[in-house]
């Protein structure tokens, strides 16, 4: 018997449209188990319409978001792009076999995906992928991978778009307890042929990203849907809301199942069904959404980060890799390799092993632009020289550690640009003093 060789099987992987009769019986079984979410689907532009080839993508909020788009799609089969090492993991690498999933590494430059997409198109197909890249940490979206745009202007089939509303409430990346509210999805066509070779890349990027804009707590305080939150509603939510609003403390906010509180000033919040925030005590000082916390968690980490060149930060962390001769069991991303101190400066991201410099890395912000939260907020991966790694900080600083790297990037490359409607982020406190005084 020949012994297992997961990254050589994949990249030996041909891949065609999946197969009817098992993509059915999928398709069936994900609408029986979808009932619990109260879905609802509104279709604008049939795909059934698209007698060709054509790509669907997704604001991506979710883990399950999948089946919003196989549902909104169907009868029409679509291959689905998937993070690469979700393929090691024993749970899912024969689903993805079957239905015949394409892997990605997220934020590489690597081929393989796209060649594989390519040959789903030139057989007619129809490949589905989040631009995004990763489902939401917060409830809104981050901006497209850039360049999308130049994949659908080369290669000119229309382009469909799955808008998600409620996933990220149903499924946050801090508590993976499942949520029951209502969630939604709508079909249409996003680009024809025609629009492709009207518009330039960049256009098409900058359509995208405003297509997706979105903030599904802003979206839930209009709608007002109840959602079961089993009780813990604000479990982990440190994770998330980790610098206090009040006294500037960052990682001060510690959360139970119904409250968050900051240790040291004791400002803090609880939170109802209805993901809304209620400040404890008169003298609290609580943003109107999570969305507005985090949105001061990132002015905070833009303005120390350019007004010191000395900036660091440092956190003992656990690295994980991925196995090649059997797959993950028990859920798990990734195998742990080594733990030592990982460092973000105005250099880059460093790795040092407490044991020895096997594993130790040196990423600079020309091929390091985000973090992935694959699973939840304890921890995040990316790929160094091509290989996964997961990165597991002793502290819950993984979102924290995203928004840092991203905006490292932004000061010193600025190839994943911000969305044009927060450039207000970059002001100094100067320049709102003036504002504020005039």
């Amino acid at each position: 018997m020949s012994k297992l060789d997961i990254r050589k099987d994949l990249s030996e992987r041909t891949y065609r449209t999946p197969n009817p009769f098992l993509y059915w019986i999928y398709r069936t079984v994900m609408k029986i188990v979808g009932r619990k979410y109260h879905p609802h689907f509104e279709i604008v532009d049939p795909i059934t319409a698209c007698d060709g080839p054509c790509f669907v993508i997704f604001n991506h909020l979710s883990r399950i978001d999948h089946m919003y788009v196989m549902e909104a799609c169907y009868p029409r089969r679509v291959n689905i792009l998937a993070g690469y090492s979700e393929f090691f993991r024993s749970h899912l690498h024969f689903a993805f076999r079957l239905n015949r999933v394409l892997p990605k590494k997220q934020y590489t430059e690597e081929i393989a995906s796209t060649k594989a997409i390519l040959s789903i198109i030139r057989r007619g197909g129809c490949v589905a992928f989040a631009p995004e890249g990763l489902a939401s940490n917060d409830g809104t979206p981050k901006p497209i991978v850039p360049h999308t745009g130049y994949l659908f202007k080369k290669l000119k089939v229309p382009v469909y778009f799955v808008e998600l509303r409620g996933q990220y409430l149903q499924n946050t990346k801090v508590c993976l307890d499942e949520r029951y509210g209502e969630t939604f999805a709508k079909l249409s066509l996003l680009f024809s042929k025609e629009d492709l070779e009207r518009l330039s890349g960049d256009e098409i990027d900058a359509r995208i990203n405003e297509a997706f804009r979105h903030d599904e707590y802003a979206w839930q305080k209009e709608k007002k849907i109840r959602w079961d939150m089993r009780g813990r509603p604000c479990y982990r939510l440190n994770d998330l809301l980790y610098r206090c609003p009040k006294c500037g403390g960052e990682f001060t906010m510690k959360a139970t199942d119904t409250e968050i509180r900051c240790t040291v000033c004791g400002n803090g919040a609880t939170m109802d069904d209805f993901y809304a925030l209620h400040p404890l005590g008169e003298d609290a000082v609580i943003p109107e959404t999570p969305t507005e916390w985090v949105s001061q968690e990132r002015v905070a980490l833009i303005r120390a980060i350019r007004s010191d060149p000395d900036y660091r930060f440092t956190e003992h962390v656990k690295i994980g890799k991925l196995p090649n001769d059997h797959y993950l069991k028990n859920k798990k991303t990734s195998e742990i390799v080594g733990k030592g101190m990982l460092t973000v400066d105005h250099s880059g991201m460093h790795y040092r092993g407490d044991a020895g410099n096997e594993h130790d890395f040196d990423l600079d912000y020309s091929k390091l632009f985000t973090l992935v939260t694959e699973l939840d907020s304890s921890y995040f991966n990316l790929y160094v020289n091509g290989e996964y790694h997961d990165v597991f900080p002793e502290r819950p600083c993984a979102i924290m550690l995203t928004m840092l790297v991203e905006e490292m990037h932004r000061l010193h490359v600025n190839f994943y640009k911000n969305f044009p409607w927060n450039e207000y982020m970059y002001r100094t406190e100067e320049q709102d003093g003036a504002t504020s005084e005039g």
